[in-house]
């Protein structure tokens, strides 16, 4: 088995930051979690078995989904129990596990993360038209979307262009956003469009649109 990640050693600072999501908060570290661009996305305790910090997390009974990227966690929660309670709990646990130099991932998500979203890119049955579309797409929402995104403590990925139509995963704080709709057609969509004249619609797996 790999060696396990681990975050750099030294003191931690942790501060919490509300994101559009009301069920979802951020937590804010002055440590390297992954790489830029690498970020991760636990629906649920099964979906994290590359993490054992994600495990953790899910000990506590009101953690509903854990996002970690380059330098934060974003924690939904369960919609029974309210943050002033529970920020203080999850900033204490994060400091003393990360301090203590506890193993945030099994294996570095960094290279299975970029094998996929290759595949997405190139699928065997796209025309090399389709596949080049894909491509200055996801270059796209990389350079332009993903920043933002992740300031409000989320994620955005590639799935698939079929048709003129993007399909793209919203994670992290952005799954079950209640502005994740607009964010997707007022700014995602009309951005795709003016830029890839082939792209006549965003649809985001997860949310109506």
């Amino acid at each position: 088995m790999a060696e396990q990640l681990t975050a750099p050693a030294g003191p931690v600072s942790i501060y919490a930051e509300a994101s559009p999501n009301p069920e979802s908060m951020k937590f804010v570290l002055n440590a390297q979690l992954l790489a830029d661009g690498v970020s991760v996305d636990y629906p649920n305790l099964e979906a994290a078995g590359n993490s054992p910090l994600a495990q953790e997390l899910f000990n506590f009974d009101y953690v509903g989904r854990v996002f970690i990227a380059q330098n934060f966690v974003t924690i939904t929660k369960s919609t029974d129990h309210q943050w002033a309670q529970l920020i203080p709990e999850l900033r204490t646990f994060l400091k003393s596990y990360i301090e203590a130099s506890g193993p945030i991932f099994t294996v570095d998500p960094a290279a299975e993360q970029k094998a996929a979203q290759q595949a997405a890119a190139t699928p065997a049955d796209a025309s090399e038209a389709d596949q080049a579309t894909s491509q200055k797409i996801i270059d796209l929402l990389d350079n332009y979307v993903r920043p933002a995104v992740e300031q409000d403590g989320g994620n955005i990925t590639f799935k698939s262009f079929n048709d003129g139509i993007v399909t793209v995963n919203l994670q992290g704080s952005c799954s079950g956003c209640p502005s994740a709709t607009v964010t997707l057609k007022s700014g995602i969509e009309n951005l795709l469009k003016r830029m890839v004249p082939e792209v006549q619609s965003v649809v985001a797996e997860g949310i109506t649109v």
